[in-house]
């Protein structure tokens, strides 16, 4: 809707123009007329005398309906430019709201995921082969634990279980991930995961390749294993769960209610702190684009590029617990083409 009063202020912005004009023109020739005839009257002389009062009377109502014009020319062009703004600044704060929209869907799946860890690590498997990462049989229920949950949980692309120096001791798909006895020690998110407090705190990195799982794309979220399973029980282990970003996230910038006209001119992105693309609605530069975005309100805002395109932007405001990363939703549309105008 602001997009059509936007469109109906600039056409009638156009016709008001046009119409001045030619009011103008007209004007400018009756002036004309006026001043020849003045100058035939002051010719005639005396005889003339009465068509001159005439002809001054023409000039004098020309000149006040120049006026007259020039203030109607001023106000449209002030009553079109505040309906511009208005329904400039109505589509802006309305793709920003989608903008918002998007990451906080985003978010709200990822909180879903810091709770997943927390509470998987303290199941009863991961406590086991934590406690006992010799004992095969041990390792392998708790293989096959992980391998369960993977079934119902379908967002992820494998489940893990280390040991205190970093040694992966089990996870859910080894036939298609062979990591046993692979070592995580150098990961940021591992040693974060050391340092939980206690069993209500979390590790999470933001979305990277990951060689081991086949350099595909995801975040990850970890935290502490404890004795016994304990809130605040000794560290023997972390846990780790790979989102599958590269299936889920498509799915949450190409949701967006937009028509067809305004889907094929329209990109919605997530973006990090950083500024780089995470995710787009037409699958460009994933993880590889820079996105030049114009931050003046860190929370949310919309400006206007040098084509006419509307960039809108919002930050995450989190989700319960999860603070999230700092990552903002994108929305790109490019101006309406002259046939779509028509």
């Amino acid at each position: 809707m602001p997009e059509r009063i936007l469109q109906v202020a600039t056409a009638m912005s156009g016709q008001a123009n046009e119409k001045i004009t030619e009011i103008k023109a007209v004007t400018r020739a009756t002036r004309t007329l006026a001043l020849n005839a003045l100058i035939e009257a002051a010719r005639a002389g005396e005889v003339g005398r009465g068509f001159g009062v005439v002809a001054n009377e023409v000039k004098e109502i020309s000149q006040r309906v120049t006026v007259i014009t020039e203030e109607l020319e001023d106000m449209f062009l002030k009553l079109a430019a505040d309906l511009q703004e208005t329904a400039q600044t109505a589509r802006g704060d309305r793709f920003s709201d989608l903008a918002r929209y998007a990451v906080e869907l985003m978010d709200r799946n990822l909180f879903e995921r810091s709770c997943d860890v927390r509470w998987w690590a303290t199941d009863a498997a991961v406590v086991d082969v934590c406690e006992n990462p010799q004992d095969e049989d041990i390792t392998q229920r708790a293989s096959q634990r992980l391998g369960v949950i993977l079934d119902s949980y379908t967002v992820y692309l494998d489940l893990w279980v280390a040991d205190k120096n970093g040694n992966i001791l089990a996870n859910g798909r080894p036939e298609t991930y062979r990591l046993k006895g692979q070592n995580v020690s150098d990961q940021a998110w591992f040693n974060e995961a050391l340092l939980c407090r206690d069993g209500g705190h979390y590790a999470v990195a933001d979305v990277e390749q990951n060689p081991l799982l086949n350099n595909a794309a995801t975040p990850t979220y970890a935290t502490a294993v404890r004795k016994g399973g304990a809130v605040d029980g000794e560290v023997i282990g972390v846990m780790g769960v790979f989102f599958d970003w590269e299936d889920q996230a498509p799915m949450i910038v190409k949701a967006l209610n937009f028509n067809p006209e305004e889907r094929e001119r329209t990109r919605v992105m997530l973006i990090d702190a950083r500024n780089r693309v995470l995710a787009a609605s037409d699958d460009k530069g994933v993880l590889s684009e820079t996105f030049n975005l114009r931050v003046d309100d860190p929370a949310r805002g919309a400006y206007l590029l040098e084509d006419g395109s509307l960039v809108a932007y919002a930050l995450t405001p989190g989700y319960e617990t999860y603070e999230g990363l700092g990552w903002r939703g994108v929305i790109v549309q490019a101006p309406r083409s002259e046939s779509a105008n028509a």
